[in-house]
């Protein structure tokens, strides 16, 4: 090697005694709370599955009645096709609404919501809102609205915007707090108005993330719809129920074969949706 290439040979240098140790640290320290936070995460398993009585043989015991109930589902009988694609369409046409409406309402939420937008007086009832109606089961709201407005889908439409805003709202100013803070900043410092920081700061950045969501709250609400409607509020849900009290197996089965096509068509067009906007 001659003394040109040796000068051009860069030498790594040593690192400090402190800049080693913070390292080492960075790597030692996750590594002993993972191995430290095993056997917590057991014992808690194990307390929670004692209490409330989980029980593997239990449930080998019950496989064969398991397996007996899903052959009473076979063959399945299309007979009432025409009935069980009508209160499809229903269901499907509630979850648009129902997304569409709790999307927006959820969007406003969100805004009050978001603590890098959000005063701290209107951050917080905010929150508590959100909190307080993420707590409450859609069904409790759709059985509060059909004591309102009577039997139908009216009022699972309303359950479900309702429900929509305390699980998506929670995401939708979550997203928002993750936006980067350079363009507010920047906004805010030429005299920026909040509408103008929200609207051309944030909402442009988080909007990938808020539609995706949205889709992801479309997708939730169809297959909420089918359980809303056990308590009369419309959709499919209540000829499933019907199907399981006649002993109807064979359109019971032809009505779950329906919504599993269903979910999955919409499943597969939200997902080539989501990645062609992320």
């Amino acid at each position: 090697m001659t003394s040109t290439e040796t000068s051009a040979v860069r030498v790594r240098p040593a690192l400090a005694p402190a800049e080693r140790t913070r390292l080492e640290r960075a790597f030692t320290v996750p590594r002993t709370r993972f191995l430290i936070g095993i056997p917590v995460a057991l014992v808690i398993l194990f307390w929670s599955a004692g209490g409330v009585g989980f029980d593997f043989v239990k449930l080998g015991e019950g496989a064969v009645n398991m397996g007996e109930y899903l052959s009473r589902l076979f063959p399945p009988d299309f007979s009432k096709i025409g009935t069980i694609l009508a209160l499809l369409v229903e269901t499907l046409q509630m979850a648009i609404i129902g997304t569409a409406l709790g999307a927006v309402l959820s969007l406003v939420i969100a805004v009050a919501a978001a603590a890098n937008i959000a005063p701290k007086w209107l951050y917080y009832p905010a929150r508590w809102t959100m909190n307080i109606i993420r707590s409450v089961p859609d069904l409790v709201f759709a059985l509060m609205f059909v004591s309102a407005v009577g039997l139908g889908p009216f009022a699972g439409i309303l359950a479900m915007t309702l429900g929509s805003i305390g699980s998506i709202g929670k995401i939708f100013a979550e997203s928002m707090e993750s936006v980067d803070r350079g363009p507010i900043v920047a906004m805010q410092a030429v005299g920026a108005s909040p509408r103008q920081v929200i609207q051309y700061g944030v909402l442009p950045q988080a909007a990938p993330l808020l539609v995706s969501y949205t889709l992801l709250l479309f997708e939730g609400n169809v297959r909420g719809a089918t359980i809303l409607g056990l308590v009369g509020a419309g959709g499919i849900g209540l000829e499933l129920t019907t199907a399981m009290r006649m002993y109807d197996y064979g359109h019971l089965s032809a009505i779950i074969i329906c919504i599993i096509v269903l979910v999955t068509a919409l499943d597969q067009g939200s997902a080539l949706i989501r990645r062609r906007i992320t």
